[in-house]
């Protein structure tokens, strides 16, 4: 459900969409990066995808979310991903949800807040930003998949470091 003001009351957030996410997680799962998937949507279509590829690219940027607003963005020929909802397993961190609201993300649906770093309500708010571009936001879909798979990969993180 989403928590601040709607903009678009018809709007219902499709598991599909999640699953596709969650399937990208897995990915990541298995190439030991923590695993967060995202694809963009855009008239019922996805138009980008990613997953977190941080230790493949030795990089601070490389976060589930920007890898599938990049893509998105190729495809629309457009820096301005107007009319897209981005769904994603975990709840986007500062940059990632600063990112959306720059590219102008319509809506954001994670699947599990992220009480660390969660920029969507949890440890702050991209919507509390004066005069920024708001999106909607829905959280909660998937819950339980989506905090599964984390809660598998950090149980196993923890083994590997009790073994050494």
């Amino acid at each position: 459900m989403p928590y601040n003001a709607m903009k678009n009351r018809a709007f219902v957030p499709e598991e599909k969409f999640m699953r596709e996410a969650l399937s990208l997680a897995e990915e990541a799962f298995s190439a030991g990066e923590v695993p967060v998937g995202a694809v963009v949507v855009k008239d019922g279509k996805v138009i980008g995808r990613g997953r977190n590829r941080r230790e493949e690219h030795q990089s601070v940027l490389g976060h589930a979310e920007l890898e599938a607003m990049e893509q998105a963005a190729k495809v629309l020929g457009s820096w301005r991903l107007t009319g897209c909802t981005l769904y994603v397993t975990l709840e986007p961190c500062p940059m990632c949800a600063g990112a959306t609201v720059n590219a102008r993300v319509d809506r954001i649906v994670f699947g599990t807040e992220d009480e660390a770093m969660g920029a969507c309500g949890t440890a702050v708010s991209v919507t509390s930003l004066k005069n920024a571009f708001k999106p909607e936001l829905y959280r909660g879909l998937l819950c339980e998949e989506c905090t599964a798979i984390l809660r598998r990969f950090f149980k196993a993180r923890r083994a590997e470091r009790t073994e050494k």
